[in-house]
């Protein structure tokens, strides 16, 4: 079904549209977090519906400063994004994402479909890209392609000489020993295992890691939490900037 002709298809008895009532039938993982980043006011909330009918949890930005916002201060799986947005234009706005660390995959979902757009758009850091109008099964089943890449490359972390998994939340070390960390504490350890070589300052782990907490007490708190379970070393403190990844 093309999305561009949703109003023509109709929605069942019960108010749930044909394309809405097809998604909730998706495999696709109840956990993952989808952003779009769409100024139509229609297209973008029914892109929201349509993630969320599909099992997905999601936010809606309406302009490029608010997508910009939530890359930075949210975790997601998925970035929905188009090109032509207000405030910051969709592949400036992802090129700032992707020079402050932010890796999430991102497909463009946007009417300019030449060749050197496509070109344009891959080589500015998207992952996929979709032209508009276009079918909702097709936009599933790249989402559910980025995903699965995702998990598949990211399932698990190098922490020194240990293995973080990322699903069972685990540090499993060369000699047999597993240490459990809980969610935040596991959520702090992936921002600094995903970019090792990086020195975060507090304020960006709290709104990172703590976007709903207010103080930058809370992440001393949780580095000494980390230590405790994973030794001294496990996250070193950079004088005058914050905290990055301890050595290997």
């Amino acid at each position: 079904m093309e999305f561009s002709h949703f109003h023509r298809e109709g929605c069942r008895g019960d108010g749930v549209s044909a394309w809405e009532s097809d998604a909730m039938t998706d495999a696709a993982r109840p956990a993952a977090k989808v952003l779009v980043v769409e100024d139509d006011r229609e297209l973008g909330p029914l892109l929201l519906r349509l993630f969320r009918g599909a099992g997905y949890a999601g936010d809606l930005a309406p302009d490029g400063q608010a997508g910009l916002h939530l890359a930075l201060t949210r975790a997601y799986d998925l970035m929905i994004l188009d090109r032509g947005l207000p405030a910051i234009e969709g592949l400036d706005l992802l090129g700032r994402l992707r020079r402050s660390g932010v890796t999430v995959p991102a497909l463009v979902l946007t009417a300019l479909g030449t060749v050197a757009d496509r070109v344009a758009g891959l080589d500015g850091g998207a992952e996929d890209y979709l032209v508009k109008p276009f079918e909702v099964e097709e936009l599933l089943a790249r989402a559910r392609v980025l995903l699965r890449r995702r998990d598949a490359s990211a399932q698990r972390l190098a922490v020194g000489g240990a293995a973080f998994d990322l699903i069972s939340r685990t540090v499993a070390y060369p000699d047999g020993s597993l240490v459990a960390l809980s969610g935040r504490e596991s959520d702090l350890l992936r921002l600094l295992a995903q970019h090792p070589a990086r020195a975060f300052t507090r304020e960006e782990i709290l709104a990172r890691v703590f976007p709903d907490a207010s103080g930058v007490a809370l992440v001393d708190t949780y580095v000494h939490y980390l230590r405790r379970k994973l030794g001294a070393e496990a996250v070193a403190t950079v004088r005058g900037v914050g905290y990055r990844l301890g050595p290997g």
